[in-house]
């Protein structure tokens, strides 16, 4: 194993008073860590994998362990007393991570006085099956205790520094890792304003990092932060930070991303490259808080999606030397903080509610043995068929293939030549000649990179020019974006019912076209509000084949089975979108086809709507 377990020493405890209170745990670790390091001595002896690991049978942190990483996962007090959660934890994981007990408002609730019970018992827990801590967090804008935003700026220093030894003091030699400072940057790469920013400015980065250093020389300290794992503002800042205190010669061993991941948003950009350079400035990077979140309920799809997320985030970690391992932000769904934080979504984790392994937990497997526990294809997609026609696309739909492991996406051919790929059951082709005759066939992936035969073919004519339709219910638009040079397009729409019938907004989509600008050519979209609720909405970019004057990309919205239909007379009330490039490069949205500058709603000819994929409302670009 890359990194042993340090070894036992004993170390003083302390109660909520501040007494000092001596460890027994000490002993334990002796009789524990021997068993250890047989095991690891054998593994590291051969320098290879044993057979049972050589046929994918290990557990996750073998499998990891195999390719010189770790796997492991979040964990709380809470869950300790569930012995089926317990089992799994303390098998299939090697590193474990306390979710709260060792915050500041936990270990110090009022200052000076320390509590370190919860951190010890998953401590305990821990060297009892033979597994490594990484601590967190030691400094951290939030949960912090109230005491600590009142103090006077110019007792800020002194009363971190305290903290930070006192704690890491106290787990001295039983802690492999510290994320000494949490989450130091907004997205937009700025510094996050916080009572310790605010006293001392980014210097109270490196003081906590010589702090916590000089307290235990052997633990390794990270910087640890989100939406930094692809590249973009916010990984840069992250960059320099990091490059500037190696220069300075500050005790940085290594950075944390986070990775809390959402399907609908998009995987990051270049996130084997991005962990790349920081181990180019002779950083370890890990992976430290790894989840894919999703709009509920799940289905096969997202979860196939999510599956395929969880490999990339594998594939990175393994393609960078120094990616150490990582760590699942707790690996089952009952006991996941995405519910009670992101409204309507859930599902992110390896296990489900049931502490039953996912597609997920397969294709980590499959990442980790490539190619020994899943060899066999999807099944070929059935039923494709065409739902609807323009002069310039044509729409299609297939019933779901399935696969012993978990489907990713599809891949969409026209005339035997790939047009797409989707990983939903639909596809919409765009760019097309009208009047013209087109054969189309699909075929499923799964996480471990088996492809399907082809669906039986179909064939789909587009319709004889056109381009303006007029349908029984109209779009409705206003500007939620006054800054038009700035980073992000924020189109307000709402669909009204001007007919007699109920409309079944599952078979609308809308599009919004726009210029890219330059920058980055992928993009991310996502619903700020819906009054029909943002799980009911979809957003995706898709680039035009033929780029028109104002429009080479559209965002399309969407409408699933539970949004339901609209009475006639009805609207769907204010649906609120957003879209940035991934590397948050400035837009120009003066000369945008479907941009207007109205604040209100208002009727728009320019924002097209289709139903079945067949244009009903507006004038394409």
């Amino acid at each position: 194993m890359p990194f042993p377990l340090p070894p036992p020493r004993s170390r003083p405890s302390a109660s909520a008073a501040g007494k000092p209170v001596r460890s027994s745990r000490g002993k334990r670790l002796v009789c524990t860590l021997a068993a250890f390091v047989t095991a690891a001595s054998g593994l590291l002896a051969v320098g290879a994998a044993s057979p049972a690991l050589a046929a994918g049978t290990g557990t996750l942190d073998q499998l990891a362990e195999a390719q010189g990483r770790y796997f492991g996962s979040a964990t709380d007090n809470s869950e300790l007393s569930d012995t089926s959660y317990t089992a799994v934890l303390g098998s299939e994981f090697g590193v474990i991570t306390p979710g709260n007990s060792m915050k500041w408002d936990t270990t110090e609730p009022q200052q000076g006085q320390f509590n370190f019970s919860g951190g010890d018992k998953i401590v305990d827990f821990a060297q009892a099956h033979n597994q490594r801590v990484r601590g967190h967090t030691l400094v951290w804008h939030n949960q912090l205790p109230g005491w600590v935003s009142s103090l006077p700026s110019g007792q800020l220093q002194a009363a971190m520094e305290n903290h930070i030894t006192k704690e890491v003091s106290h787990y001295k030699g039983e802690i492999y890792a510290w994320d000494v400072v949490n989450e130091p940057f907004n997205d937009d790469g700025t510094f996050r304003s916080s009572p310790f920013y605010n006293a001392m400015g980014q210097a109270y980065i490196a003081d906590a990092l010589r702090t916590a250093h000089a307290a235990d020389p052997a633990a390794k300290l990270y910087i640890n932060d989100y939406n930094t794992d692809g590249t973009g503002a916010k990984a840069d800042a992250m960059y320099r930070l990091a490059s500037d205190l190696k220069s300075q010669g500050v005790p940085l061993d290594g950075i944390g991303f986070q990775g809390h991941l959402a399907i609908q948003y998009g995987f990051p950009t270049n996130m084997r490259q991005n962990l790349q350079r920081f181990a180019d400035l002779g950083l370890d990077v890990a992976i430290t808080e790894l989840d894919v979140r999703m709009q509920l309920p799940s289905d096969a799809t997202k979860l196939a999606t999510q599956a395929d997320y969880y490999r990339q985030v594998t594939q990175a970690c393994l393609g960078v030397s120094r990616c150490v391992g990582i760590t699942v932000w707790d690996f089952d769904d009952k006991y996941s903080w995405v519910p009670g934080t992101f409204q309507g979504e859930g599902a992110a984790c390896l296990y489900d509610e049931n502490l039953q392994p996912k597609p997920a937990y397969a294709a980590v497997r499959d990442a980790l043995a490539p190619g020994v526990s899943d060899t066999t294809p999807p099944t070929a997609p059935t039923g494709l068929a065409v739902s609807g026609t323009t002069d310039t696309s044509a729409s299609l739909k297939w019933s779901a293939s399935t696969d012993d492991v978990g489907v990713t996406g599809y891949d969409i051919y026209r005339d035997g030549t790939k047009a797409g790929s989707s990983t939903s059951t639909s596809f919409t082709d765009s760019g097309l000649t009208p009047s013209t005759t087109y054969t189309y066939t699909v075929r499923a992936k799964d996480a471990a990179g088996n492809v399907s035969s082809a669906s039986a073919a179909v064939t789909a004519t587009t319709q004889a020019g056109g381009g303006t339709g007029t349908g029984a219910f109209k779009v409705q638009y206003k500007n939620n974006d006054t800054a038009p040079g700035d980073n992000q397009i924020k189109p307000g729409l709402q669909v009204v019912n001007t007919g007699t019938a109920p409309l079944d907004l599952s078979k609308v989509t809308l599009r919004y076209y726009f210029t890219g600008d330059g920058g980055a050519n992928t993009y991310s979209a996502w619903c700020d509000y819906a009054q029909l609720g943002c799980a009911n909405v979809t957003q995706k970019v898709v680039a035009m084949s033929t780029p028109k004057a104002g429009a080479d990309h559209y965002l399309e919205i969407g409408f699933t089975t539970g949004a339901g239909t609209l009475a006639a007379g009805k609207s769907t009330g204010d649906i609120q979108n957003r879209l940035n490039k991934t590397d948050w490069s400035n837009f120009n949205e003066s000369d945008d086809y479907s941009r207007a500058t109205n604040t209100a709603y208002a009727d728009t000819t320019k924002v097209t709507a289709y139903v079945n994929g067949t244009l009903a409302v507006g004038t394409e670009p």
